[in-house]
């Protein structure tokens, strides 16, 4: 039986975020979406999920959801087959990061989302070209139709969400761990630093995608991920 596969969005997006990915793996495989706006902690909304999700499932994250996708691994490492992190960072906020974004939660409480959105993800953290507005535009769409209340209570899971540098050395599974050069928000350092404390790991650069490489660079996301569903079981622990 071929694994499902589950894809978790950065936060204030949804399914459109991996619209490539849907078209192309859906061919071969059920895709599955999961909202990860349902709790106000990471613990909350992982434990949501697993209520919803299928017995055994390959698992994909790209930012926030990369989040909720370790917590999801630490809570039933026995129903991932697999794990891919996309533009994720494993480290709790600093006290520092947690206080700025209350500014940002009054802001898109006063009406101001899509300029909070565009702070948060701005064209610097996109790689350059012709394709960086269009890709930005499509984010403050999905975030606009999610709405304020969406955010604050993600806000609120990001500021409060545990560190996870802890768990990164347990996980079992064969792990993707995908980065764009260009992302700003979470750079290559944090991903290099994620692979190397997972077994097995494997490190991919995308030379043309920031933040978002799904939107950025979808074809090769696509065989990337199609690579990694592919691989044996066992393949980053032979």
């Amino acid at each position: 039986m071929i694994e499902p596969l589950v894809l978790l969005p950065e936060m204030m997006c949804d399914a459109r975020l991996f619209e490539p990915q849907i078209n192309s793996l859906s061919r071969q495989r059920a895709v599955t979406v999961a909202p990860i706006s349902l709790g106000e902690r990471i613990e909350e909304i992982a434990s949501s999920l697993l209520d919803q999700l299928p017995r055994r499932f390959a698992l994909a994250g790209s930012g926030m959801g990369g989040v909720v996708a370790l917590e999801l691994v630490r809570r039933a490492p026995d129903r991932v087959s697999r794990l891919c992190l996309m533009a994720t960072d494993a480290q709790a906020d600093t006290p520092q990061t947690a206080a700025a974004r209350e500014e940002l939660l009054v802001a898109a409480k006063m009406g101001r989302l899509e300029e909070v959105m565009r702070r948060i993800i701005s064209s610097n953290t996109l790689a350059p070209g012709p394709r960086r507005i269009p890709i930005l535009n499509d984010l403050v769409a999905m975030a606009l139709d999610l709405g304020p209340e969406v955010f604050e209570r993600q806000i609120r899971a990001l500021q409060r969400r545990p560190d996870q540098q802890g768990e990164l050395r347990r996980i079992k599974v064969p792990t993707l761990v995908l980065c764009g050069a260009h992302d700003t928000l979470t750079p290559l350092r944090k991903h290099t630093f994620m692979s190397e404390l997972i077994p097995g790991a494997d490190l991919k650069v995308l030379d043309e995608a920031g933040h978002l490489p799904t939107l950025e660079a979808p074809d090769f996301v696509n065989d990337v991920l199609t690579d990694w569903l592919s691989a044996p079981a066992r393949a980053a622990y032979v």
